[in-house]
């Protein structure tokens, strides 16, 4: 049997095709290439170039390759653009995801697992954040995962299609040739980075007034590969029948901000240029989670978790890929 990865060409949606074929799971990369790059697409994957929204063209999908699992990595994800353009967000990410779903329960497909986030929470009552407390959305990329997480619900019932959901945290860090670059870039490590590197000015710190010990936003970064590895712990679950459920992806470690761009100075022996800059709409003061469930469910433990080996990664990558992928 095969996976079918929406989004394959992207920056985690890579990494996990990537471990999917060293795993040798037969791995199908869809993208349509509007954030994603052809050159991230691992070897031993086939890529096919198209939407999630093509019905046409995921009926081929599942009727010319036997897809028992898909990982849906495909949507928009830029807090600050979807406060702007919400529209564009819901249709994507929301209208998307439904298609790819209507077109998997025509095929018999009953396996998803779904990139999801921990802006879904907004700012949460306590840290760390657990899988039990509310939802309450702070922009519409956090609120179009809930949406597709409730989506999701009722499928489960209604069609028997079992779900995981992973709301994982800041993603940082690289693996191999698959590395972070995206246009724009608005990730803190790639951005510090970029600026040590010299190719662009400064990196701006957005806010220092938020309630957290030095004024600026604290977030729990976990590394790419950890994710990968979640994702296919997840799959496996699934496959041994394990019923839907929703587990978080993080360290139980925030850093914040000031915190990442010291262990960048750390790692690189650079100074960053910094210019700081008002509060961006939609940003929650502390994010850090609390990843007990997946651990003891899923049986996943995260290997990376030193901040200095997560930026020391991404600066490995970003030294053998100064352009990016250059596609």
């Amino acid at each position: 049997m095969g996976v079918l990865v929406t989004g394959g060409a992207g920056y985690i949606g890579s990494v996990a095709a990537a471990c999917l074929a060293a795993a040798k799971e037969q791995v199908v990369v869809l993208d349509n290439l509007s954030t994603g790059h052809r050159r991230a697409v691992p070897d031993g994957a086939e890529f096919i170039k198209g939407n999630i929204s093509e019905a046409a063209l995921l009926e081929a999908v599942f009727a010319t390759h036997e897809i028992d699992t898909v990982m849906h990595f495909a949507a928009f994800s830029l807090v600050a653009e979807s406060c702007a353009e919400p529209l564009k967000y819901f249709e994507n990410n929301v209208v998307g995801a439904h298609a790819l779903l209507k077109a998997m329960i025509r095929a018999g497909v009953r396996r998803f697992i779904l990139s999801s986030t921990a802006a879904v929470y907004g700012r949460p009552d306590a840290v760390p954040i657990t899988e039990d407390m509310p939802t309450r959305p702070l922009n519409p990329y956090g609120l179009s995962k809930r949406m597709i997480e409730e989506i999701l619900e009722w499928h489960d019932r209604a069609y028997d299609l079992r779900y995981v959901s992973l709301r994982y945290f800041n993603a940082a860090g690289a693996m191999g040739d698959c590395g972070e670059t995206h246009r724009p870039e608005t990730h803190l490590i790639p951005n510090v980075l970029m600026a040590i590197a010299g190719m662009k000015d400064r990196v701006t710190v957005y806010g220092t007034d938020y309630d957290t010990p030095d004024g600026t936003c604290v977030r729990d970064y976990i590394h790419v590969e950890d994710l990968a590895d979640a994702h296919l712990k997840a799959m496996a679950y699934l496959r041994d029948g394990g019923p839907s459920d929703i587990f978080n992806l993080g360290n139980a470690v925030g850093h914040s901000v000031r915190e990442v761009i010291e262990a960048a100075q750390r790692v690189t022996g650079c100074d960053v240029p910094l210019e700081y800059g008002p509060r961006r709409q939609g940003d929650a003061d502390k994010l850090v989670a609390s990843s007990e469930k997946a651990q003891s469910v899923l049986d996943w433990k995260p290997k990376k978790t030193d901040i200095d080996v997560i930026v020391r990664d991404a600066w490995a990558w970003r030294q053998t890929h100064p352009g990016g992928y250059s596609d």
